[in-house]
């Protein structure tokens, strides 16, 4: 049966009009998005505009973009004034250290909140869940009280030890685990596999996008901390560079070009992480396992 002229052209003009509406809410979707986007790099596009100033230039009214005076040399000069080769070794140190124990003390506990049946499992993941709303400074003095009856003080073994374990990472490993099926657990355990097995051979595999995007997150925490190294560290060699940076505030004024100098450095190892692991971050974040 043969369609008629008219109603072929009928459906292509009401087609033409839902491309058209659709077309209508997108572009403005994407607008939005860009503007947030700019917004969310200006403060970055400061600091390298800032780090190629004198630092009478830094604070300047009307702000200047583009100096007319691109001071390329701050970034030679800051390596001299500083070690920062020592404070970025000390800082990727305890990044990388912190992380890979949160990733395995996070991933393996959820195991056990998540596929293992216990007595009072899920009362007991919501006491420790629940440490997440106690704010850090409650706690701040009994912590460096008993690191500090330990000898742990100024040793990067204190931070590391403090930092070993978290309640966000548990959780956010539980909640992937859960959306994966408890059918193959039990097939695995009717197998004859352990549940370190199980652990290792299975829900490790299969959670690589959330261990991917807490690696990422614990990565970014650690390397941004400040107020950790700030009390436990009191030795030069043993700063991170964030500590670093602080030593271009004197006590009547501050290296402000060379501070911004230092800020473009210490950005450049989280900017090439995350360009890299984004895929794995994304997923993590954005799925849940796989669907039983």
């Amino acid at each position: 049966m043969t369609a008629l002229p008219g109603a072929a052209t009928e459906a292509g003009a009401a087609g033409g009009r839902s491309r058209a509406r659709r077309l209508l809410r997108t572009v403005p979707a994407y607008i939005g998005l860009i503007v947030i986007a700019a917004l969310v790099l200006v403060p970055f596009a400061w600091m390298v505009s800032s780090s190629l100033k004198r630092d009478n230039q830094v604070f300047s009214v009307p702000i200047q973009w583009i100096p007319d005076e691109l001071r390329w040399q701050n970034f030679v000069e800051i390596w001299e004034r500083i070690p920062l080769l020592t404070y970025l070794g000390n800082s990727a140190f305890l990044s990388v250290t912190i992380t890979a124990l949160q990733v395995l003390t996070g991933s393996f506990a959820a195991y056990g909140f998540s596929k293992v049946r216990f007595p009072g499992r899920d009362g007991l993941f919501l006491a420790y869940i629940a440490t997440i709303a106690v704010p850090w400074q409650a706690y701040m003095v009994p912590q460096y009280i008993m690191m500090q009856r330990a000898e742990l003080t100024d040793t990067f073994l204190s931070i590391i030890l403090l930092q070993a374990f978290s309640a966000f990472g548990v959780f956010l490993m539980r909640q992937y685990y859960m959306s994966i099926p408890d059918d193959l657990c039990e097939a695995a355990r009717i197998d004859g596999l352990s549940e370190y097995g199980i652990y290792r051979r299975i829900m490790l595999p299969l959670s690589k996008p959330a261990l991917a995007s807490l690696a990422l997150l614990t990565f970014v925490n650690t390397w941004n901390d400040y107020m950790g190294p700030f009390i436990y560290l009191t030795s030069n060699e043993l700063w991170t560079v964030q500590l670093g940076l602080r030593s271009f505030v004197g006590q009547y004024e501050a290296e402000y070009a060379m501070i911004m100098t230092g800020s473009v450095l210490s950005v450049l190892p989280i900017l090439v992480i995350f360009l890299f692991g984004q895929r794995y971050f994304i997923r993590g974040i954005a799925t849940s396992g796989l669907k039983g």
